[in-house]
Protein backbone atom coordinates (compact mmCIF):
# COMPACT_ATOMS: atom_id res chain seq x y z
CA UNK A 1 0.00 0.00 0.00
CA UNK A 2 1.20 3.54 -1.22
CA UNK A 3 1.34 5.64 1.89
CA UNK A 4 -0.88 8.23 0.91
CA UNK A 5 -3.72 5.11 0.76
CA UNK A 6 -2.56 3.89 4.42
CA UNK A 7 -2.81 7.15 5.83
CA UNK A 8 -6.70 7.38 7.28
CA UNK A 9 -8.53 10.32 5.40
CA UNK A 10 -7.86 13.64 6.89
CA UNK A 11 -11.09 15.19 8.78
CA UNK A 12 -11.98 17.92 6.62
CA UNK A 13 -10.41 21.06 7.63
CA UNK A 14 -12.62 22.74 10.35
CA UNK A 15 -14.11 26.19 9.39
CA UNK A 16 -16.37 28.64 11.93
CA UNK A 17 -20.03 27.20 11.87
CA UNK A 18 -21.81 29.46 9.50
CA UNK A 19 -24.31 31.43 11.53
CA UNK A 20 -27.77 30.58 11.15
CA UNK A 21 -29.87 33.70 9.66
CA UNK A 22 -31.61 34.49 12.94
CA UNK A 23 -30.26 33.31 15.67
CA UNK A 24 -31.72 32.81 19.07
CA UNK A 25 -32.99 35.98 21.10
CA UNK A 26 -30.49 35.80 23.83
CA UNK A 27 -27.28 35.56 21.11
CA UNK A 28 -28.46 38.67 19.42
CA UNK A 29 -27.33 42.16 20.75
CA UNK A 30 -30.81 44.19 21.79
CA UNK A 31 -30.10 46.61 19.21
CA UNK A 32 -30.93 43.53 16.52
CA UNK A 33 -33.88 42.05 18.07
CA UNK A 34 -35.28 45.33 18.55
CA UNK A 35 -34.49 46.54 14.85
CA UNK A 36 -35.79 42.65 13.52
CA UNK A 37 -38.77 43.33 15.39
CA UNK A 38 -39.48 47.14 13.73
CA UNK A 39 -38.79 44.80 10.27
CA UNK A 40 -41.47 42.54 11.07
CA UNK A 41 -43.86 45.19 11.63
CA UNK A 42 -43.15 47.24 8.92
CA UNK A 43 -43.82 43.70 6.66
CA UNK A 44 -47.08 43.48 8.26
CA UNK A 45 -48.47 46.89 7.72
CA UNK A 46 -47.09 46.82 4.57
CA UNK A 47 -48.98 43.04 3.53
CA UNK A 48 -52.09 44.72 5.16
CA UNK A 49 -51.61 48.06 3.27
CA UNK A 50 -51.47 46.01 -0.14
CA UNK A 51 -54.21 44.12 1.06
CA UNK A 52 -56.29 47.02 1.99
CA UNK A 53 -55.53 48.60 -1.56
CA UNK A 54 -56.20 45.83 -3.60
CA UNK A 55 -59.55 45.86 -1.87
CA UNK A 56 -60.12 49.71 -2.17
CA UNK A 57 -59.20 49.11 -5.98
CA UNK A 58 -61.79 45.95 -6.62
CA UNK A 59 -64.77 47.70 -4.31
CA UNK A 60 -64.15 50.75 -6.66
CA UNK A 61 -64.47 48.80 -9.86
CA UNK A 62 -67.50 47.69 -8.67
CA UNK A 63 -69.10 50.82 -7.63
CA UNK A 64 -68.35 52.06 -11.16
CA UNK A 65 -69.75 49.34 -12.39
CA UNK A 66 -72.91 49.77 -10.57
CA UNK A 67 -73.25 53.02 -11.24
CA UNK A 68 -72.98 52.48 -14.96
CA UNK A 69 -75.28 50.38 -14.87
CA UNK A 70 -77.81 52.34 -12.85
CA UNK A 71 -77.11 55.29 -15.30
CA UNK A 72 -78.06 52.45 -18.51
CA UNK A 73 -81.18 51.66 -16.28
CA UNK A 74 -82.16 55.19 -16.20
CA UNK A 75 -81.58 56.08 -19.33
CA UNK A 76 -83.13 53.25 -21.07
CA UNK A 77 -86.28 53.56 -19.05
CA UNK A 78 -86.61 56.89 -20.24
CA UNK A 79 -86.42 55.62 -24.05
CA UNK A 80 -88.46 52.84 -23.84
CA UNK A 81 -91.61 55.06 -23.70
CA UNK A 82 -90.55 56.94 -26.58
CA UNK A 83 -90.18 53.66 -29.03
CA UNK A 84 -93.01 52.99 -27.77
CA UNK A 85 -94.48 56.05 -29.22
CA UNK A 86 -93.32 54.96 -32.42
CA UNK A 87 -94.73 51.76 -32.92
CA UNK A 88 -98.18 52.94 -31.85
CA UNK A 89 -97.53 56.12 -34.18
CA UNK A 90 -96.88 53.18 -36.91
CA UNK A 91 -99.98 50.56 -36.09
CA UNK A 92 -102.53 53.78 -37.26
CA UNK A 93 -100.41 54.58 -40.20
CA UNK A 94 -101.75 53.48 -43.50
CA UNK A 95 -99.43 50.61 -44.96
CA UNK A 96 -97.51 51.59 -48.30
CA UNK A 97 -97.16 55.21 -47.24
CA UNK A 98 -93.61 56.42 -47.77
CA UNK A 99 -93.59 58.64 -44.36
CA UNK A 100 -94.82 55.70 -42.70
CA UNK A 101 -91.97 53.81 -44.26
CA UNK A 102 -89.37 55.85 -43.10
CA UNK A 103 -90.75 55.98 -39.27
CA UNK A 104 -90.44 52.37 -39.28
CA UNK A 105 -86.73 52.89 -40.29
CA UNK A 106 -85.71 54.87 -37.45
CA UNK A 107 -87.87 53.06 -34.93
CA UNK A 108 -86.42 49.78 -36.35
CA UNK A 109 -82.87 51.49 -36.27
CA UNK A 110 -83.92 52.55 -32.54
CA UNK A 111 -84.85 49.02 -31.68
CA UNK A 112 -81.36 48.13 -32.18
CA UNK A 113 -79.52 51.00 -30.54
CA UNK A 114 -81.65 49.84 -27.36
CA UNK A 115 -80.95 46.45 -28.16
CA UNK A 116 -77.24 47.10 -28.76
CA UNK A 117 -77.18 48.35 -24.98
CA UNK A 118 -78.86 45.46 -23.57
CA UNK A 119 -81.99 46.23 -23.32
CA UNK A 120 -84.48 42.58 -24.28
CA UNK A 121 -87.98 42.91 -25.61
CA UNK A 122 -90.41 41.19 -23.03
CA UNK A 123 -92.78 39.83 -25.51
CA UNK A 124 -96.09 37.84 -24.00
CA UNK A 125 -97.54 38.36 -27.45
CA UNK A 126 -98.38 34.72 -28.57
CA UNK A 127 -101.05 33.15 -27.20
CA UNK A 128 -100.84 30.57 -24.62
CA UNK A 129 -97.40 32.04 -22.92
CA UNK A 130 -96.86 30.80 -19.50
CA UNK A 131 -97.78 34.19 -16.99
CA UNK A 132 -94.71 34.84 -15.13
CA UNK A 133 -95.42 37.43 -12.36
CA UNK A 134 -91.34 38.50 -12.48
CA UNK A 135 -91.14 39.70 -16.61
CA UNK A 136 -95.34 40.17 -16.85
CA UNK A 137 -98.38 42.85 -15.06
CA UNK A 138 -101.80 41.58 -15.31
CA UNK A 139 -103.75 43.56 -16.16
CA UNK A 140 -106.98 41.42 -15.62
CA UNK A 141 -108.10 37.69 -15.96
CA UNK A 142 -110.91 36.11 -18.28
CA UNK A 143 -112.05 33.22 -19.24
CA UNK A 144 -111.10 31.88 -22.18
CA UNK A 145 -112.01 28.53 -23.94
CA UNK A 146 -108.80 27.15 -25.54
CA UNK A 147 -106.09 29.01 -23.63
CA UNK A 148 -105.38 27.16 -20.29
CA UNK A 149 -105.75 28.96 -16.87
CA UNK A 150 -102.39 30.91 -16.22
CA UNK A 151 -101.31 31.15 -19.34
CA UNK A 152 -101.42 35.25 -21.65
CA UNK A 153 -104.77 35.83 -23.70
CA UNK A 154 -103.55 38.80 -24.94
CA UNK A 155 -100.29 41.63 -24.55
CA UNK A 156 -101.26 45.02 -24.13
CA UNK A 157 -97.92 46.58 -23.94
CA UNK A 158 -94.59 44.95 -24.55
CA UNK A 159 -92.11 44.56 -21.20
CA UNK A 160 -88.23 45.21 -20.94
CA UNK A 161 -85.52 44.13 -19.18
CA UNK A 162 -81.83 45.34 -19.04
CA UNK A 163 -78.92 42.82 -17.73
CA UNK A 164 -81.31 40.63 -16.49
CA UNK A 165 -83.44 42.96 -14.60
CA UNK A 166 -86.91 43.90 -15.40
CA UNK A 167 -87.25 47.60 -16.03
CA UNK A 168 -90.93 47.57 -17.34
CA UNK A 169 -92.65 44.11 -17.12
CA UNK A 170 -95.12 43.52 -20.06
CA UNK A 171 -98.72 44.31 -19.31
CA UNK A 172 -101.23 41.01 -20.52
CA UNK A 173 -104.05 39.71 -20.04
CA UNK A 174 -104.07 36.59 -18.44
CA UNK A 175 -106.86 33.07 -18.93
CA UNK A 176 -108.75 32.45 -15.40
CA UNK A 177 -109.75 28.89 -17.56
CA UNK A 178 -112.48 27.50 -19.45
CA UNK A 179 -115.53 29.46 -18.91
CA UNK A 180 -118.33 27.83 -16.93
CA UNK A 181 -121.36 26.35 -18.95
CA UNK A 182 -123.51 29.17 -18.18
CA UNK A 183 -120.83 31.63 -18.77
CA UNK A 184 -120.43 30.95 -22.17
CA UNK A 185 -123.06 33.47 -23.67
Amino acid sequence: MSEEEAKPEAAPAQTPAAEPETAPEAEKPPEVAALEREVAGLKERYLRTVADFDNARKRLARELEERTARANERLVGELIPVFDHFELALQSAPEGDAFAQGVRMIAEEFRKVLEHSGAEVIDASAEGTAFDPMAHEALSAVPHATVPKDCVVSQFRKGWRLGGKVLRPAQVVVSSGAPAAGEEA
